[in-house]
C-alpha cells in the first residue's frame, strides 16, 4: 500500500510539472530573445519600491559565513516565537537583530537581501530569514533559519487546528470565531491600501490592476490572471519600442497565443492532479506546492488562492472555515503562510497538516538556496522586471477580488459591518495593531455570547 501511495504522489507531481513547465519555458524563452524598454518608474516589488535597474549591480546573497548554524537557529527560533505583526514587523526585527545588534552584515547588504526576497515567489520575510542564515552559516544556516523561524508558528497553528476540529462546532466557540471575521476583512483591506500606495504609483500599473480585477471577478483562473498580466506587461514594454522594432507586435502576439494555450493546459492539468472530491495528502501537498511557487508579493495574496482552490474549485472547506484559518494565522507569530498547516489539518488530520506545510514552504527553501544567480539574472533583465510588474499588479487585484467576495457575507449584518469599519479605521490610524484588534473582536464576541445567556 505504501508503494502505491508513493507512486500516486510521484505521478501527481510529475503531471503537475509536465503541465507547468511548457508555459514557463515559453515565457522565459521569449523574454530572453526580445529586447524591451526600461520600466517607467514602477516599483521593485510589493513592499520594496524603486527602480530595478538601480540595484542591478548590488551584492548578491553569498554562500557561507563566519558563524555557526546553532547561533542562527537560536536567533531565528526566538524571532519566530515573538514576531507578531506581519512581514513588515518581521523585516524590522531582523534588521535590528542582524544589522544593528550583531553586525552580521551592513545596512546596504541587508537591503540587498530584502530586495532579493521580494523578487521571489513565496513568503518574503521567511525567505529573507533563510537568506540571512545562508549568508551567516552557509546551507546549514539557511535550513536552520528557515525551520526555526517557521517552526513556532506551524506548531501553534497545528495545535489550534486540533482544538478547532474538536471544539469549533460548539455554539459559543463558533460565535467567538465569528467575531474575528470582520477584523480579518479589515486587515486585508488595510493591506490592500498600504500595498496599493506603493505598487500602483503609475497610471499603467493602475490600468493593469483594474483589468486583472475585472478578470478575477468574472471567474478567470487566478494562475491565468497572473500569467496573462505578466505577458501584457512584457507586450506593453515591447510596444513602447515598436517604432524601432517592426517585429515587436508579431513576436508579442506569438508569445500571447502560446501562453494562452499553455495556460489552458496548465489549468486542466491542475484539475487532474488535485481535482478530487476527497482531499488526500498527496493532493494537499501538490496544491500547496503550486501555491508556494506562484504567490508573489504580500502574504495576504494567499487568501485569494486559498479561496479559489479550497472553497470554490474543490469545495474542500467552507468560506467560514477559510476566514477562521486566516484569523488563526493572524493571532500567531511568524509567517501568515502557516495558515496552510491549519487547512491541511482540517482536510486530512496530521498527515494533511504535514503535507500542506511541506508543500507551502519547500519552494521557499529551494529558491532561497539558489537565490544568488537567479536574483542576479532577474535584476539585470529588463524583460523580467516588466513581468514582475505585471505579477504585482495582478496580485493586488486578486486580493481585492477576495476582499469583495468576503465583504458580501460579513457586511450583510449590522454588527459585522460596524465592527469591520471600526477595525479598519483603527488600523489606518496606525494607533492599534492587528493583534489587539483581533483580541478586541474576540472580546466583543464573548460579550455577545454571554449576554445571549442572560434571562432578559
Amino acid at each position: 500500500m505504501c508503494s502505491a501511495g508513493c507512486c500516486s504522489v510521484t505521478e501527481r507531481l510529475r503531471a503537475l510539472f509536465s503541465y507547468c513547465r511548457p508555459v514557463c519555458r515559453v515565457v522565459f524563452a521569449h523574454m530572453e530573445q526580445m529586447n524591451y524598454g526600461t520600466s517607467d518608474g514602477m516599483n521593485d516589488g510589493m513592499s520594496n519600491g524603486g527602480d530595478r535597474s538601480a540595484i542591478a549591480e548590488t551584492v548578491e546573497p553569498r554562500v557561507g559565513g563566519v558563524g555557526s548554524w546553532r547561533e542562527v537557529w537560536w536567533l531565528f527560533l526566538r524571532m519566530g516565537a515573538t514576531a507578531f505583526g506581519g512581514p513588515a514587523a518581521h523585516v524590522a526585527l531582523m534588521e535590528d537583530e542582524c544589522v544593528r545588534a550583531r553586525r552580521w552584515l551592513t545596512p546596504g547588504q541587508f537591503a540587498d537581501l530584502l530586495g532579493a526576497a521580494n523578487l521571489l515567489p513565496g513568503p518574503s520575510s521567511t525567505e529573507l530569514a533563510m537568506m540571512l542564515g545562508l549568508r551567516r552559516a552557509g546551507y546549514a544556516g539557511l535550513l536552520a533559519a528557515g525551520v526555526a523561524f517557521i517552526g513556532p508558528a506551524v506548531l501553534l497553528v497545528w495545535l489550534m487546528a486540533a482544538a478547532y476540529v474538536r471544539y469549533g462546532t460548539r455554539p459559543e466557540v463558533a460565535l467567538v470565531l465569528t467575531g474575528l471575521q470582520p477584523v480579518v476583512l479589515a486587515v486585508i483591506v488595510q493591506a490592500l491600501w498600504r500595498l496599493g500606495r506603493n505598487v500602483l504609483r503609475t497610471r499603467t500599473m493602475r490600468l493593469w490592476s483594474g483589468a486583472s480585477l475585472v478578470a478575477a471577478l468574472a471567474g478567470m483562473h487566478e494562475l491565468v490572471v497572473l500569467l496573462a498580466m505578466s505577458v501584457v506587461a512584457i507586450v506593453w514594454r515591447q510596444g513602447a519600442r515598436a517604432t524601432r522594432d517592426t517585429n515587436a507586435f508579431v513576436s508579442a502576439a506569438t508569445l500571447w497565443d502560446r501562453v494562452r494555450t499553455g495556460s489552458r493546459g496548465a489549468e486542466t492539468g491542475m484539475a487532474t492532479v488535485v481535482g478530487t472530491s476527497v482531499a488526500s495528502a498527496s493532493g494537499i501537498f501538490a496544491t500547496f506546492f503550486k501555491l508556494g511557487c506562484v504567490i508573489f508579493g504580500s502574504g495576504y495574496v494567499i487568501v485569494a488562492f486559498l479561496r479559489a482552490e479550497f472553497v470554490q474549485r474543490n469545495a474542500w472547506i467552507s468560506e467560514t472555515q477559510l476566514l477562521d484559518a486566516i484569523a488563526i494565522g493572524q493571532i500567531t507569530p511568524g509567517p501568515l503562510f502557516s495558515t496552510a498547516t491549519f487547512i491541511g489539518y482540517l482536510l486530512a488530520g496530521h498527515a494533511g497538516a504535514l503535507a500542506a506545510t511541506a508543500g507551502m514552504f519547500l519552494p521557499s527553501f529551494a529558491l532561497s538556496a539558489v537565490s544568488g544567480p537567479v536574483v542576479t539574472r532577474l535584476r539585470r533583465s529588463e524583460r523580467a522586471a516588466a513581468a514582475l510588474d505585471g505579477l504585482n499588479a495582478a496580485s493586488l487585484a486578486l486580493m481585492a477580488a477576495v476582499a469583495i467576495f468576503m465583504a458580501r457575507g460579513i457586511m450583510s449584518t449590522v454588527s459585522g459591518a460596524l465592527l469591520s469599519v471600526t477595525a479598519l479605521a483603527l488600523l489606518l490610524s496606525g494607533r492599534v495593531g492587528t493583534g489587539w484588534l483581533l483580541a478586541g473582536g474576540m472580546i466583543v464576541s464573548v460579550m455577545r455570547a454571554f449576554s445571549a445567556t442572560l434571562p432578559w
